[in-house]
């Protein structure tokens, strides 16, 4: 049976996690007879990949005048927003993250299932919101292999090239204690990232030229996908170097922040990379192309819309009263929001007036500074003109000048 499946996230911008996550689940859907349609109030340049290849892209839902048959939500707010707008559809809600406010779980009643990305997300659903856990079912994250091809030659003894895979990096100094360890292990080093103007629209064209890569959750996945030794790492914290033997337990993490155990440090960082070894590598790259498919992911996903179909169908009507309650309970989450932003907002107002108090301050010295060279200049061009103008009187006091 095709299905039309709403699915939400609060951008389509850049190409970055859960907007790379509905892209690729929307596309798969599609692929497979679907019909799904991509909603966000900020779209960009995933929402015009998306409708380049003819899914249907809104940041209105009124645009939609049929009815879907399940809403796949990604974001609270906007999950809530399309449970609003459609009152007689059922909803699966994600949840792609242990910290981020737009992550927090959305607790209402046509909600099915939650499905958490790993076992950190799972934790946040039934520890902290308290979902009950028959209604949690973990997904753990894919890659794409139809894309992300694994590299036709075997890894080298040693590690010749790496690379730093992450939108978050930037020039600091955790970037140079990287650097530094690389330098050390005669390995050249790359960073592919949005801050350093260096991010790729098409990774799986690059990542193979990999011997090491340096990356957390979807781009390590990639990174093993196509063969590099893994070493997780995001920010000032890293974690070990992805084995074989680990695998289960760091798969289960999402290769995410609870695998970053350790402050990064030079001597770590040189033991991490001392573990590289070519032949485990190729055995982490077979698992990750065997057991963390898109194929499979998008099996499961099906499976679960089904079931929150069939319950919501068989089920008793919507409690209109109930929904309410939750939406306005919800609705709670926002003035601390709005006290966060509004002492954010204080925050950056003083560093603004502080950078421009500093900007005025070099201003003004570099205005003392040319009064000063221009009093300098005007100094030695009248130092000049009297030296030569006494060249000229000695010259004329000369008895043998002009001879």
């Amino acid at each position: 049976m095709s299905l039309t499946i709403l699915l939400t996230n609060n951008t389509l911008d850049l190409r970055a996690g859960s907007e790379l996550y509905i892209r690729d689940i929307a596309l798969a859907l599609l692929r497979r007879g679907h019909r799904p349609i991509a909603y966000s109030t900020k779209l960009g340049m995933v929402a015009e990949e998306l409708r380049n290849a003819t899914v249907p892209v809104i940041d209105r839902l009124e645009t939609v005048s049929v009815k879907p048959d399940i809403i796949h939500g990604h974001h609270h707010l906007d999950t809530l927003t399309a449970l609003m707008h459609f009152p007689d559809t059922p909803a699966v809600s994600y949840c792609h993250g242990w910290l981020p406010w737009e992550e927090s779980p959305l607790v209402f009643p046509r909600i099915g299932r939650y499905v958490a990305v790993d076992e950190v997300c799972r934790d946040r659903l039934v520890l902290e919101a308290a979902i009950p856990e028959e209604k949690v079912r973990i997904l753990y994250n894919f890659v794409d292999t139809k894309r992300f091809h694994a590299r036709p030659d075997p890894l080298p003894p040693q590690p010749a090239k790496a690379v730093l895979f992450s939108n978050y990096a930037r020039e600091d100094e955790m970037l140079k204690v990287i650097r530094a360890a690389c330098k050390q292990s005669n390995i050249w080093l790359d960073v592919v990232g949005q801050n350093f103007g260096t991010g790729h629209a098409i990774p799986e064209n690059i990542l193979g030229n990999y011997d090491l890569s340096f990356a957390r959750g979807r781009a390590a996945l990639e990174s093993m996908a196509v063969g590099a030794a893994t070493i997780l790492y995001e920010g000032a914290t890293f974690g070990p170097m992805v084995s074989s033997a680990d695998f289960d337990r760091l798969r289960g993490l999402n290769f995410g922040i609870r695998g970053l155990t350790d402050p990064l440090t030079l001597e770590g960082l040189l033991e991490r990379i001392a573990h590289y070894d070519p032949t485990d590598a190729a055995q982490v790259s077979n698992r990750v192309r065997t057991e963390a498919t898109l194929d499979r992911t998008i099996d499961h996903l099906l499976e679960t819309y089904a079931e929150v179909i069939a319950e919501f169908k068989n089920g008793p009507p919507p409690d209109r009263s109930a929904e309410l309650r939750a939406a306005a309970a919800h609705m709670k989450l926002f003035p601390v929001r709005t006290f966060e932003m509004d002492r954010m907002r204080d925050t950056f107002a003083h560093q603004i007036e502080t950078i421009r108090h500093l900007e005025d301050t070099l201003k003004a010295e570099r205005m003392q500074a040319a009064r000063k060279n221009t009093e300098q200049q005007r100094i030695v061009s009248d130092l000049t003109k009297r030296l030569n103008e006494a060249n000229a009187r000695l010259e004329s006091l000369n008895p043998t000048s002009g001879v």
